[in-house]
C-alpha cells in the first residue's frame, strides 16, 4: 500500500470513527435514547454508567476530539511530525478504548455488554493503530534509519600501518 492510498484510508476510517462519536455526542447531550440492534439496548446502558464520563465530560466527546485531531495529524504535511502525532493519538485512542472495552465485559452492571458503537469505534481504533504504526516504520526518517552524516571521513584501513613522520626540511 502506498503512502498516499494508506493515509486515505485512515482519513476515511477516521471520519467514520468521528461521526460514531459525534453521535454519540448529540444523543448525550440532547437526551435521546441510543439507537441499538440489540435486545435490551446495551448501548443505552453503556451510555449511562459512570464511565461514560470523565471528569464530568461525555467520553463520546473526548472521542470526537481525539478522531478530529488523528484526522489534523494525518492532512498535516507528511513529515516525521505528523507521523508522530497520528501514532501518539492513535495509541492514546487505542488505549482508552480498551480500558472502556474491559470497563463493558467486567465491570458495567449485566456484563458482559457492549454497545455496538463503541466496538465499532474500538475496531477503527485499532486498524488507524496498526496502519500508523507501519506508516510511522516505513518513514525515512524513523528511529534505527538515521541519515548518514553529510561529511564523514574514511577510515584508514586496518592493514596499512602508521608511518612515522619525516622531518621537514629547514630552509
Amino acid at each position: 500500500m502506498t503512502k498516499s492510498v494508506m493515509v486515505r484510508v485512515m482519513l476515511v476510517l477516521a471520519v467514520i470513527g468521528l461521526g460514531d462519536a459525534t453521535y454519540l455526542t448529540v444523543v448525550h447531550y440532547a437526551h435521546l435514547t441510543v439507537v441499538c440492534a440489540a435486545s435490551g439496548n446495551p448501548c443505552e446502558t453503556v451510555q449511562t454508567s459512570k464511565y461514560s464520563n470523565l471528569a464530568g465530560v461525555p467520553v463520546a466527546l473526548l472521542g470526537a476530539i481525539g478522531y478530529v485531531l488523528i484526522i489534523a495529524t494525518l492532512l498535516m504535511r507528511e513529515g516525521e511530525f505528523s507521523r508522530l502525532g497520528t501514532l501518539a493519538l492513535t495509541i492514546l485512542g487505542f488505549g482508552f478504548s480498551a480500558y472502556l472495552t474491559w470497563q463493558e465485559t467486567f465491570t458495567i452492571t449485566g456484563h458482559p455488554i457492549y454497545c455496538e458503537w463503541c466496538v465499532g469505534s474500538a475496531v477503527i481504533l485499532t486498524i488507524l493503530l496498526v496502519l500508523s504504526v507501519i506508516r510511522y516504520l516505513r518513514s525515512p526518517l524513523s528511529i534505527g534509519a538515521l541519515p548518514a552524516p553529510a561529511a564523514a571521513v574514511p577510515a584508514r584501513p586496518a592493514n596499512r600501518a602508521r608511518q612515522p613522520r619525516q622531518p621537514r626540511a629547514r630552509r
